[in-house]
């Protein structure tokens, strides 16, 4: 596949904390924002490792959506507090409650340390749970130190709208296009710097990582952040194809290829692909398939759609090429395809679609047929002002 080059050597972001700056936390009380995800290149999770050093104390977990575990499937679909059997310390759960720290939980820590995987996807709320907890520490003069981690995708392809200001959510609090391009400490610095958050921030860069790598070009292990996040497949084509949840399609929830696979019962793959002959969709194949979701939406309904392969990376355009298969399936069956209804992830009033795509104008402008590439033309002017801003906060070399 193009773009696949030789092993680059890695070190995730807790790897270097602990060899160069655990010192100077000597006597701390340390909290963890984390999941089961958070693991260094053996696969040995953060609180055994800072457990390790007799000199730091870690005093409590924190975990962000999905749950500790990741087990939890859906949005909205709230975790508990609880206690982590392997350590006995607590486990606070940042989805439900407000999704916000509260004051008492942040008692019991002098500094937070967050290492959580980001997949390169505006729409993947870890980074929001991460601007909360930013937004806390500012309060209550607490410390945050990010554990940085490669962007799975890459760190120089930046593509679509930014987020309009009455769109604001949980899945876009912030400016910024669908596919960013940044680590999550990059974003640490963009929200808490450019946007005005304020908090005392460090990050613990992951050493020899460059922008241009993609996952599965550093040697690391890949170790899945969320339960339909199985794969680097999943996440190359995930800017694009999270648009599906706003929608009756499906996203291939319930099957072993979550937004890999897309369709519905109603959709003709030979139809869609006669149309989608007229986009310029460079880097991927759809392959038409049948499948059957066990679970959300079509659950145990025989789905006509595609499996969308991307052939090359550099090339690809996930955001286009979703947009241009939603246009498509949006023309072909006016009677039968329908939009998500309110909620989605806490917001009760607006159109889901709209919170995913981020700005009501290009689902409006789509509906009438303008282009996806067209509509790319208009939002250039705004996506070079967050690249000028992006660029102050970028940590690593191309």
């Amino acid at each position: 596949m193009s773009g696949v080059a030789r092993e680059a050597l890695v070190e995730f972001g807790i790897d270097v904390f602990l060899a160069d700056h655990a010192r100077n936390l000597t006597g701390a009380r340390l909290g963890l924002l984390c999941n089961h995800a958070s693991v260094n290149r053996d696969l040995v999770h953060d609180r055994f490792l800072i457990g390790q050093h007799d000199d730091l104390q870690l005093s409590c977990l924190f975990s962000p959506q999905h749950g500790f575990s990741a087990e939890k499937q859906d949005n909205m679909i709230e975790s508990a507090h609880g206690v982590d059997l392997a350590t006995g310390l607590t486990v606070f759960s940042l989805y439900g409650d407000g999704r916000r720290p509260t004051a008492e939980m942040f008692d019991q820590i002098d500094v937070l340390l967050i290492d959580l995987i980001d997949v390169g996807t505006r729409v993947y709320t870890f980074m929001y749970t991460m601007a909360y907890c930013l937004e806390a520490a500012a309060e209550w003069g607490k410390k945050v130190v990010v554990l940085d981690r490669p962007n799975p995708i890459g760190g120089t392809r930046v593509e679509g709208n930014i987020v309009t200001d009455e769109l604001r959510s949980f899945v876009g609090l912030y400016p910024i296009p669908m596919r960013h391009g940044m680590t999550l400490g990059e974003l640490a610095i963009l929200f808490n710097d450019e946007f005005g958050i304020g908090a005392e921030l460090e990050v613990s860069p992951a050493r020899g990582w460059r922008r241009g790598h993609r996952y599965d070009e550093t040697g690391l292990p890949w170790v899945f952040p969320s339960p339909n996040m199985p794969t680097l497949d999943t996440a190359l084509v995930y800017p694009g194809q999270v648009i599906w949840e706003g929608t009756n399609v499906s996203e291939g929830r319930g099957t072993t290829l979550p937004f890999e696979l897309v369709g519905a019962p109603y959709w003709d793959s030979d139809a869609i692909t006669d149309r989608l002959g007229g986009y310029d969709l460079p880097g991927c194949l759809f392959r038409a398939v049948v499948f059957e979701p066990t679970s959300g939406k079509w659950a145990g309904s025989p789905c006509n759609g595609f499996h969308l392969h991307v052939t090359d990376r550099e090339r690809f355009l996930p955001y286009r090429t979703s947009l241009a298969l939603y246009q498509t399936v949006y023309r072909l069956y006016p009677e039968n395809f329908h939009y998500k209804e309110p909620p989605y992830e806490y917001e009760f009033e607006k159109l889901p679609m709209d919170l995913i795509i981020g700005d009501q104008g290009v689902r409006i402008q789509l509906e009438d047929g303008v282009s996806p590439e067209l509509l790319e033309e208009q939002w250039q002017a705004e996506l070079q002002g967050f690249m000028r801003t992006r660029s102050r906060c970028l940590l690593y070399q191309p």
